[in-house]
C-alpha cells in the first residue's frame, strides 16, 4: 500500500466528515500536493509524503515548504472550525475539563502542537530560597536555515495576517518567514462583551499551554477590564490559571501589539510560594499579603471576584503614579510612564486568587537594558525580557546554552574547550567554589544555571528582599489605604 493510500485510510478513520465514498477524491487531493508518482516509503506516513513531494518537485527541500506541506496534509485529519467549536461547547456541557481535554488532544494529534519538537527541550528544577525554580532550555523551535532567511528577504511583504495571534491565522497556508497554520483551530467565546479566541501554543512551555486572544488586533493594556477578564476566564475554565504579560516594553512580553493572555494546567513556583506577611487593604472580603518571591508580588484571595477586581484596580492605579527615589522607583521620567503590573489569576479550592506583580521599566546609564531587568553580569544566561512565564518561576533559556554550557563544563574540567568569553567570569567563580570532576560537573552547572535565573528574577524585583527594600514595599502598601 502506498503512503498516499495509507494516509487516505488515516483521514477516513479520523474525526471529520470524510467517509469511504470520499477515498478516490482524497487520493487525488493528496496527489495534487505530493505528485502522482514516486510514492516514497518511511515508518512515518507524513515523512514519506513529504519525501514524495520533494522527489516529484512539488516542493523544495527546505524547512518552510516542508512545514507548509505538513500542515496542509494534517488539515485533512482536522475537522472544520465550525465542527470543532460545536463539539467543544457540547462537551463543555459535561464539564470544562472534558471540553479542553478534547481540544488539547486534537491539537496534539493533528500536529498543531509540536509534540516531538517540544520533547527536545531540556527541563529540570533547582532548589532556591524561593522554592524550586523550573529551568527550560528551549530547543523546540527549529533554527531558520540560511537559504530560507535569504529567500524571505526577497519575498514581497504582506500585512496579512497582521500578527501571529490574529484569528486570521486559522487555516492560513504560511509563507517564508511566517508559520504554516492550515491545521490551526480556534475556539470562539465571548469575554467582556467582545469575541475572543482560545487556542493552544504550538511550542508549549508547560502542560496545556493556552492562549486567549482578542478578535480585534489591538495593543495589550492592563486595566480594570483586564482583571475582570482574567477572572471570567477562570470561572469558565477553573482547572487553568490565566495571566497577562505587562503592557510596557522591557517588562512586557514579545507580542505587545495584540491583546492576549496565557494560561494552562500548571502550578508554577510562584503559585506555590508562601505569604511572607499579611497586609490590609480598604476592600471588603479580600485577604491580601506580600508573597515571598523575588519579584514584588501582592496576593489577593477572595470568594468574590468583583472584590478582587476592586482590590487589583486599587493597587494598579496607585502603582502607576507611585515613586520612591530611595529605591530607584519612578512612575514617570519626563512624560514616559514606567509602571504597570503582571497579573495572574487561578482558583484554590473555592477561592479566586489574583497575584499582582509590580513592574518598572526604567533604564539608566548604569543599567541601559533596564534597572529592573537582568543585569549585565547574568545576561550570559538570560538577557531577554522577563515575561509572564518567567515571572512565575519557569526560565525559558535560549537554545545556545545547550552547547555553550558543555563548553563551560570542559573549561571547569580544564579540558580543551571553546567556551564563550562572556561565561568566563561566572566559570571562574564556580572554579573557586567547587572541586569539579567528570561525575559532578554537569549537575553543578545545571544547579548554578538555575541559581543565576534566581538572580535574574531578583534583578526584576522592584522592592528587594533587604531591609531597605521591604520597608519601601510597606511604604507603598501604606499608600493604598
Amino acid at each position: 500500500m502506498s503512503c498516499v493510500d495509507q494516509f487516505v485510510d488515516l483521514i477516513v478513520d479520523s474525526d471529520n466528515d470524510y467517509q469511504e465514498l470520499d477515498k478516490t477524491y482524497l487520493y487525488n487531493r493528496i496527489c495534487a500536493l505530493v505528485g502522482d508518482d514516486n510514492h516514497q516509503t518511511d515508518d512515518n506516513i507524513k515523512t514519506a509524503l513529504i519525501k514524495t513531494a520533494i522527489k516529484n518537485g512539488k516542493i523544495e527541500d527546505n524547512q518552510t515548504e516542508k512545514e507548509i506541506l505538513n500542515d496542509q496534509l494534517m488539515n485533512f485529519v482536522t475537522p472544520l472550525p465550525s465542527k470543532v467549536n460545536a463539539k467543544f461547547w457540547n462537551l463543555y456541557q459535561k464539564s470544562p475539563e472534558t471540553a479542553t481535554n478534547y481540544f488539547y488532544k486534537l491539537s496534539q494529534d493533528n500536529d498543531y502542537i509540536k509534540v516531538k519538537a517540544i520533547a527536545k527541550n531540556i527541563s529540570y528544577q533547582v532548589k532556591t530560597d524561593y522554592g524550586n525554580l523550573e529551568i527550560t532550555i528551549n530547543l523546540s523551535k527549529p533554527e531558520k536555515d540560511p537559504k530560507t532567511i535569504a529567500l524571505a528577504g526577497k519575498q514581497k511583504q504582506t500585512g496579512y495576517p497582521k500578527c501571529q495571534l490574529c484569528m486570521e491565522n486559522e487555516g492560513y497556508l504560511g509563507r517564508l518567514g511566517y508559520p504554516a497554520r492550515s491545521n490551526h483551530r480556534i475556539i470562539r467565546f465571548t469575554l467582556g462583551g467582545q469575541t475572543w479566541g482560545f487556542q493552544y501554543s504550538p511550542y508549549a512551555y508547560f502542560s496545556e499551554h493556552a492562549i486567549f486572544l482578542n478578535k480585534i488586533h489591538q495593543p495589550m493594556i492592563i486595566n480594570q477590564h483586564t482583571f475582570n477578564n482574567l477572572l471570567e476566564i477562570i470561572k469558565m475554565f477553573p482547572q487553568y490559571f490565566v495571566g497577562s504579560n505587562a503592557d510596557l516594553p522591557i517588562v512586557g512580553g514579545s507580542m505587545l501589539s495584540h491583546d492576549h493572555y496565557q494560561g494552562g494546567r500548571h502550578q508554577f513556583p510562584m503559585m506555590k510560594a508562601k505569604i511572607d506577611r499579611d497586609i490590609s487593604l480598604p476592600v471588603k472580603n479580600v485577604k491580601a499579603g506580600i508573597v515571598k518571591w523575588p519579584l514584588s508580588t501582592i496576593r489577593l484571595t477572595s470568594d468574590n471576584p468583583e472584590q478582587l477586581v476592586a482590590a487589583a484596580t486599587l493597587i494598579h492605579e496607585n502603582w502607576k503614579n507611585y515613586s520612591d527615589e530611595t529605591v530607584d522607583v519612578r512612575a514617570f521620567t519626563d512624560k514616559t510612564r514606567h509602571h504597570t503590573v503582571t497579573p495572574i489569576a487561578y482558583k484554590v479550592d473555592d477561592n479566586y486568587v489574583l497575584d499582582i506583580v509590580l513592574r518598572d521599566n526604567q533604564t539608566s546609564k548604569e543599567f541601559p537594558d533596564g534597572i529592573f531587568h537582568p543585569h549585565q553580569d547574568v545576561q550570559h544566561i538570560k538577557k531577554e525580557n522577563i515575561g509572564l512565564i518567567e515571572v512565575m518561576g519557569r526560565a525559558i533559556l535560549p537554545a545556545r546554552l545547550k552547547d555553550e554550557l558543555k563548553e563551560v563544563e570542559r573549561y571547569l574540567l580544564k579540558q580543551p574547550n571553546q567556551m564563550a568569553e562572556y561565561h568566563k567570569a561566572w566559570a571562574d567563580k564556580l572554579q573557586e567554589k567547587y572541586d569539579f570532576n567528570e561525575d559532578n560537573v554537569s549537575e553543578i552547572v545545571d544547579k548554578e544555571t538555575g541559581l543565576v535565573f534566581g538572580r535574574v528574577l531578583e534583578d526584576a524585583g522592584v522592592f528587594k528582599w533587604d531591609q531597605q527594600g521591604q520597608e519601601a514595599f510597606d511604604k507603598f502598601i501604606g499608600s493604598l489605604s
